[in-house]
């Protein structure tokens, strides 16, 4: 029986998501890659061969093996959903890496670069919005949990996936906090909000975070509000050497996601292996 994968199927699809409680993000990457998928089908029925076929594109393309999977991941979700799960397509197999690119890792003396830059320029809100989610390891869309009552009593308690996690904010972090939130005459809430009181987009602060590079002197490649979270689980796992309280305090729930956040850069594998000392 042919079947053909409907407008209405889409939006079903994302009252599933919601439901399901994944965060605005996914659902956002999910039905992009949803939409790539069926913009490739045009309007042909659904069948395990054509799902293979999107697959082999992708590959010819050259899409990072990484971005195929998380696109496949999003298509094969959907054909759960529909009823089609025999239909799903496997991974590309890739081999785990033993260090990251350099040139897309934000380094310590690079960050305070940033955060010097961000005040000299006049951008307070900015500057505290990078320090608290590096001094976290909170996502960017958890930064809404940053309301003037958790600084108060110096933690939030994080609601995601139908888990609750706790981040404590250090005492330096919530009179800073503080003292921006009563210059901003804000008594109650989100801390971090635009002039009309809502709440900062990601857009808006990746936005942001970039217009800082070239004053910085850092490349844009490393500039993004996840590479914040990466640098407080380097600098946290090398300060307490302890991965399972790094897992639960970047609210994973597999220590495989929280070793990739640890992977080396290649400079720091090269040194590794120069103290080998195995080259005469």
């Amino acid at each position: 029986m042919s079947y053909y994968i409907s407008k209405g199927d889409i939006q079903n699809f994302r009252n599933y998501l919601t439901q399901e409680e994944k965060s605005k993000g996914t659902i956002g990457k999910y039905l992009h890659d949803v939409a790539v998928f069926t913009g490739w089908l045009a309007g042909r029925e659904l069948s395990r061969e054509y799902v293979a076929g999107w697959k082999e594109s992708l590959i010819l393309a050259n899409y990072a093996p990484v971005t195929i999977n998380s696109m496949l991941s999003a298509v094969n979700c959907l054909l759960k959903f529909l009823g089609y799960s025999e239909y799903r397509v496997k991974f590309l197999k890739i081999q785990r890496k033993v260090f990251c690119d350099q040139r897309r890792e934000l380094g310590r003396d690079e960050y305070g670069r940033l955060l010097d830059t961000a005040r000299s320029r006049g951008k307070e809100r900015l500057a505290l919005l990078m320090e608290t989610i590096c001094s976290t390891g909170i996502r960017v869309s958890e930064v809404k949990y940053i309301t003037v009552e958790a600084v108060i009593k110096g933690r939030t308690d994080i609601s995601l996936k139908g888990k609750i996690r706790t981040i404590l904010l250090t005492e330096r972090l919530c009179k800073r906090l503080l003292l921006f939130a009563r210059k901003q005459k804000i008594t109650t809430g989100e801390i971090f909000v635009t002039s009309r009181k809502k709440g900062m987009s990601r857009h808006q602060i990746w936005r942001d975070m970039k217009a800082l590079c070239r004053h910085a002197g850092v490349e844009e490649s490393k500039v993004f509000p996840h590479n914040l979270r990466h640098l407080f689980a380097v600098v946290y796992y090398h300060a307490n050497g302890d991965i399972v309280k790094l897992a639960d305090l970047l609210g994973h729930t597999s220590i495989e996601t929280t070793r990739i956040y640890l992977i080396s850069t290649g400079a720091e594998h090269r040194k590794q292996l120069e103290r080998l000392g195995l080259v005469s």
